[in-house]
Order: structure tokens, then sequence, then C-alpha cells
């Protein structure tokens, strides 16, 4: 495989032994999916394909501060763009919208021990039953940290996946009526 050097003439930065992640390393198989961009962000770095196996062999430390690094800007990228996230449990839903300015939430409450949300007949149920007083809503919004970015990853680590926000836009209407 044949690896074009994009950025000849600059030189390769220089970063301490111990590369401090801000956030967290890939997977082995969201790398895999990155593949041709990891490739990209090597040659960014004056890295040859030869020059990478090397680094693997002999100086896996650095290996893996390359590929700790590229996961940061990886998910920098991501997190910059993301709008929606949700984290949704047997009894509760969190809907967040993440605003320019500020997180907002839609906090749901199932109060139907029969009724697990993350299974087709407990949402089902839920869907019927929504203004139900078995349902309890919580709507509330903070403001960001000095990192965003960071706010929205340690949602995400806790569970919450990127959405579309089809959801949250529905409570949103459903709210305004």
């Amino acid at each position: 495989m044949v690896i074009q050097i994009i950025m000849v003439f600059l030189p390769r930065p220089t970063r301490a032994v111990f590369f401090n992640m801000k956030y967290r390393r890939l997977t082995r198989e969201q790398l895999a999916e990155l593949h041709p961009e990891f490739i990209n962000f090597l040659a960014t770095q004056s890295i040859s394909a030869d020059e990478w196996t090397r680094l693997k062999e002999e100086k896996p430390t650095v290996a893996v501060e390359e590929i700790d690094l590229f996961s940061d800007l990886v998910w920098e990228g991501v997190l910059s763009r993301v709008e929606y996230l949700e984290n949704i449990s047997a009894q509760q839903m969190h809907l967040f919208h993440l605003a320019e300015k500020e997180m907002k939430l839609f906090s749901v409450k199932v109060m139907n021990p029969e009724a697990d949300l993350t299974t087709t007949k407990g949402f089902n149920w839920f869907r019927k039953n929504w203004q139900s007083d078995f349902v309890e809503y919580l709507v509330a919004s903070k403001a960001y940290s000095d990192d965003k970015n960071r706010d929205k990853f340690e949602l995400i680590e806790q569970g919450a996946d990127i959405t579309k926000g089809e959801l949250y836009r529905w409570f949103e209407q459903m709210m305004e009526e």
C-alpha cells in the first residue's frame, strides 16, 4: 500500500512521550472504519506506510500516541457537529438538544414497571400512554462549561447515543401544544 506524503516540507511535530488525551481512544472497530482517514492523518504527520510498520514494532508507545492524537481529532470533529443525544433505559428517557449556548433536556420517567422503554412493546405502551399519570416529565436546560465538546462527550460516556433528534423534536412539538 502506498501512502502519499502530503506535507513533505513540514517537520514532524514533536510531542511529549505521554500524550494526554482529551477524550478516549477509538475502538478497533472505529479505527477500522476510519482507516482511510487514519492513513491521511499519518501522511500529514509525514509517516509513510513502512515507517508506520517500523514505528509499531520498534516504538509502540509512539504509535499508540499517534492513535490517541488521531482519536482526539476525530472526537473533536464529531462532537462539534452533534446536535442531539438520547439516553434511554427501561424506565427513563433523557433527550438532549445541544444548542449553541446551552444543553436542553426532556426527561421522561415511566412509573409502570411493566413498560420497558428499551423494548418495542414498552415503547409502544409509552406512545399510547404518554399523557397518563404513569409518565412524568422534566424540562431543563444547562449552560455549557468552558469546554462544550467535553460536556457532550461526558453525556456520551454516560450512555447517550448520537441521534438525528426526531424524538426530541416530537416532544418539543407536544410541549408547545
